[in-house]
């Protein structure tokens, strides 16, 4: 058997290790990804076995072969992932699920180092024409990779991001357009209130609709709602968290937590409209013979809206009795103005999104300083509401000029 070499203090040396005879400096010898031989140096032995360690920890981590340029985009992805510490547990899981569902086992697996703005072009229009995503599906696998190829160039793994303007280029040579969310008219919004409230299987989620609309609260916002947060004497209505449901781990099994606003301006005070009061008003009427919501998330309880289970409604089973509601309405009108010979009023396809945005279009047609829209609708950037502005703004110009042309002025 060999001896095993040793230093001049008759320390044993490992595998790699040397003490050098010209200087006594201890030399560490290693291999990288690339078949490259590499050194590390230092003046004690001890010094040199701490760098060693922290070769071993960046190679576990796979920084190695990060900077050799051996890694995917999966790996740089990961990478990214790992150093946003501060995502919400509901927007991390987002996306991961949206990577794992689209990129990680296909675009994911090539070499980070290789990828050319070609390269991405053509996996964005694969997804939209051959596995036929929405455009706003696009952006939200955009928004994923971007930012990691981004970390890969302030890493100087790569020279350039092969993301950049490959969206631009995606609206440049195809017909697809991102859905533009439209409100309902006022005379919709009429037909499925009514609707609603005198059906008599669909009139008990009146209180809900009511909510939504005459608050322009988000949904999870909505169904977060505790008694305690209604002060009926000044009738306002306090939003200081949320209710979020999504899924976890392997099994992705949905999990409902409580969040609070990601910005100050989701904290607000909303003012409770009379119709609004009423509908808190028969919630409490009907659960005081029901039974009140019992349902306990992260400490909290006392939730208004509950379901038939006894716990608090999941967001999609309220856009599908959305879609069962306008469903069954809009047959109904049908024969019913058929028969009354006129044209139908029939509700488009939407969801409880769409009441937010309607509820924004009633105030925008109604308020024209645009931060206190921004204040209620708790906006974080005001462009948001400008957006929105301009949209109901320019119906009712429409409205104008249409009136106008009736008038005699010329």
């Amino acid at each position: 058997m060999a001896n095993n070499r040793k230093d001049d203090r008759g320390r044993v040396l490992r595998k790699g290790e040397i003490q050098r005879s010209s200087d006594k400096r201890y030399m560490y010898t290693y291999t990288d990804p690339l078949g490259r031989r590499k050194y590390i140096y230092a003046n004690d032995l001890a010094e040199l076995r701490e760098k060693e360690k922290k070769l071993v920890k960046d190679q576990m981590d796979g920084l190695d072969l990060y900077v050799a340029g051996k890694a995917t985009v999966n790996d740089t992805f990961d990478r990214y992932l790992s150093t946003k510490f501060q995502l919400r547990a509901t927007t991390r899981s987002n996306y991961v699920y949206m990577y794992n569902k689209y990129v990680r086992e296909t675009f994911g697996e090539k070499k980070i180092a290789e990828i050319k703005f070609s390269h991405v072009l053509q996996f964005y229009l694969y997804l939209l024409n051959e596995e036929g995503l929405a455009l706003s599906t696009l952006d939200t696998i955009h928004t994923l990779l971007h930012p990691t190829f981004r970390l890969a160039v302030r890493d100087e793994i790569i020279r350039n991001n092969p993301s950049d303007g490959v969206m631009k280029e995606i609206a440049k040579e195809t017909d697809k357009t991102r859905g533009i969310r439209r409100a309902l008219t006022l005379e919709q919004q009429r037909a499925f209130m009514d609707y609603t409230a005198n059906h008599v299987v669909y009139y008990h989620w009146w209180p809900l609709f009511t909510v939504l609309l005459g608050t322009g609260c988000r949904i999870g916002e909505v169904l977060g709602l505790r008694w305690e947060d209604l002060d009926f004497e000044n009738r306002v209505i306090h939003i200081n968290h949320s209710i979020v449901y999504y899924p976890v781990g392997d099994s992705r099994t949905s999990v409902q937590r409580i969040s609070k606003p990601k910005t100050e301006a989701g904290i607000r005070t909303v003012p409770m409209l009379e119709q609004v009061y009423e509908a808190f008003m028969f919630e409490r009427e009907e659960q005081e013979e029901k039974g009140f919501n019992q349902t306990v998330i992260d400490g909290m309880t006392g939730f208004i809206f509950v379901n038939r289970n006894g716990g608090v409604p999941n967001p999609q089973t309220i856009n599908r009795t959305i879609k069962r509601i306008a469903h069954s309405y809009n047959s109904e009108e049908a024969v019913k103005a058929k028969r009354e010979r006129r044209a139908p009023i029939i509700l488009p396809d939407f969801s409880c999104h769409h009441l937010r945005h309607t509820f924004c279009t009633r105030l925008c047609e109604n308020e024209n300083n645009l931060k206190v829209i921004q204040a209620i609708m708790g906006h974080r950037n005001i462009a948001t509401t400008m957006d929105v502005y301009a949209e109901a703004t320019e119906s009712r110009k429409r409205e104008t000029f249409e009136n106008l042309s009736k008038l005699d002025i010329f």
